[in-house]
């Protein structure tokens, strides 16, 4: 049986997203979206072993992420991880020097495309046999006009004939190794891989994609993506039986002072008081913390960061509170959702909400609506209401598979 090695290219930024995060590493139903992609993978048979591209920055995070799942959720795939490049073509040159000549298909697929079904791969492995070189695609269902720099339209495009172009997109190695070869001699940038074989004047064939193997990029996505998993007709990879959770609560209190900046949730909110604190005093994040800690029965933050330290003199809490996110994922736990309450007189908080739960998702690495920041007063009654202080408490879930 011939075989077939697969390049994932996931070393995106995600900026399109909006959550300062690798989209491949975006929580999708409790599972990292590589991960559904690899379990994807695995049930291809063709498929030897798999390449996965990330950030340089990135590589000790996503190792640490598919040494965690692999077990359940794509055994017997044999893997590795390398550093990607600046442009998507530079990451997938960088994997593609790691595929040996005698490996003779190579795969080049999206790691934010996680439905490419096993009956995909096999079409477009078929094609890629006879042909060389191999995408997958599917029918363009809008009327396709041509427009000129002016945006009037120069010609109506015949519908019957477009394919929008998806991954994965197979060919032969040395087809597409000296594909790659003539794009760095040339300073030559394409859009796809298949686009650097064209320019070698090959053909390309294109086999039945699936409208259901979208590539997720902005948040919107993840509703059509949550969408297909509860349907359960492209992805069987959840399975809530194997998830072990539990619930952690924090709470935490610091004094308001002059000459102190207020930060709440990472953002730094005006006001003429700020809270006094060895770190920066983000008391919603160390409620959080505690709670994260409390889970999994880890300590609390006066533990692993002592006020006597004083490396912590002045710490920024979001650089902690992600320390306290790989301590979780040292454990094989992740959070699942968090609830985080401010409890202060003054100042309003409400507008900034929306920024104090995205920076929590993006250090988290889960999706924002998994994330709650309220505020609230105690009517003037107490040191809060007399606005000497200001106290938060969290709640939040973690599960484990």
């Amino acid at each position: 049986m011939k075989k077939i090695v697969v390049i994932l290219a996931a070393a995106g930024s995600g900026r399109r997203m909006g959550l300062g995060m690798n989209k491949a590493f975006l929580l999708l139903e409790g599972l990292p979206v590589i991960v559904h992609n690899l379990h994807q993978v695995s049930q291809v048979a063709e498929v030897k072993r798999a390449i996965i591209v990330v950030r340089p920055d990135e590589l000790a995070e996503g190792t640490a992420i598919l040494q965690r799942y692999e077990n359940l959720y794509f055994p017997g795939l044999s893997w590795q991880i390398t550093a990607g490049g600046r442009e998507r073509q530079d990451s997938v040159f960088n994997a593609l020097c790691l595929v040996k000549d005698d490996e003779e298909f190579v795969a080049v697929h999206d790691g934010a495309r996680p439905f490419a079904t096993p009956d995909i791969f096999a079409r477009v492995f078929a094609a890629a046999q006879k042909s060389g070189a191999a995408v997958a695609g599917v029918p363009v269902k809008d009327t396709t006009k041509l427009v000129d720099v002016e945006g009037r339209v120069v010609t109506t495009l015949e519908r019957s004939k477009l394919r929008a172009i998806q991954t994965p997109q197979i060919f032969r190695t040395q087809l597409l190794k000296q594909a790659y070869e003539m794009l760095r001699r040339e300073k030559i940038d394409v859009t796809d891989d298949a686009g650097a074989v064209e320019l070698l004047g090959m053909p390309v064939v294109v086999a039945e994609g699936s409208y259901a193997n979208n590539k997720i990029t902005t948040p919107d996505d993840l509703v059509w993506a949550k969408a297909l998993l509860y349907k359960g007709e492209e992805n069987p990879v959840q399975d809530d039986r194997n998830l072990t959770m539990r619930v952690g609560s924090g709470f935490d209190v610091h004094c308001l002072v002059a000459e102190r900046k207020l930060i709440l949730c990472g953002v730094q909110v005006p006001y003429e008081l700020g809270l006094a604190g060895h770190s920066d005093a983000d008391v919603a994040v160390h409620a959080l913390m505690d709670a994260m800690l409390g889970s999994v029965a880890l300590g609390d933050i006066g533990q692993h960061f002592p006020d006597t330290d004083e490396k912590y003199k002045g710490a920024d809490s979001m650089v902690l509170l992600r320390h306290v996110a790989g301590l979780l994922q040292e454990k094989g736990w992740q959070v699942g959702n968090a609830d985080i309450t401010i409890i202060a007189q003054k100042p309003k908080l409400a507008a900034y909400r929306e920024q104090m739960q995205n920076n929590i998702a993006a250090v988290l690495k889960i999706d924002k609506d998994a994330i709650n920041v309220k505020a609230t007063t105690t009517e003037r009654l107490g040191f809060t209401g007399r606005g000497e202080g200001i106290a938060a408490q969290a709640v939040v879930t973690v599960f484990r598979s």
